[in-house]
């Protein structure tokens, strides 16, 4: 094996698995960098077994899952009737947690959403389901994206070894 080959396909490899942590850990773009390494993949290949429908197939997977991302959280909000600063403080929240790893990341969404919720209503009984709304939207929202990531994976191992 041609040790350019080689590199090519470490980077590769290297990009999937840093979008499936992506995909998890708010961190890295996921579902873009998993995409990224499955065309490397099928670029070194010159696109003979991954061809123009699947890639399609991979891109739309990829734009589901960031508009996925997008709405799980304020659907989750929206559904227990969450504030615009609710939803302001969730995202705030999550953007604070990253500094504090994986306890931040989990727990900064559910309390920005709690104080903003509070700073509208002043009753923390509902400033505490909109938190957990939040919250459980975030979960969904994962669950989704690890999901679709998944599927990407599927659909690139199915047109490559088939």
């Amino acid at each position: 094996m041609d040790w350019s080959l080689a590199v090519l396909w470490v980077a590769a490899g290297a990009l999937v698995l840093a979008g499936v942590a992506g995909t998890v850990l708010p961190v890295l773009p996921g579902p873009p960098l998993v995409l990224a390494g499955l065309l490397l993949l099928a670029w070194m290949d010159d696109f003979a077994r991954v061809g123009g429908w699947t890639v399609a197939a991979l891109v739309a997977l990829t734009a589901l899952t960031v508009a996925v991302d997008f709405a799980a959280s304020a659907l989750g909000a929206k559904r227990v009737g969450a504030s615009r600063r609710a939803i302001a403080g969730a995202l705030l929240g999550g953007l604070a947690g990253l500094f504090f790893g994986l306890p931040g990341v989990i727990l900064g969404p559910f309390v920005g959403a709690v104080v903003g919720e509070y700073t509208v209503q002043r009753r923390l009984g509902q400033a505490g389901r909109v938190g957990v709304g939040t919250w459980v939207g975030m979960v969904l929202g994962l669950a989704a994206r690890l999901a679709l990531v998944f599927a990407m994976l599927g659909v690139f191992a199915t047109a490559y070894l088939v």
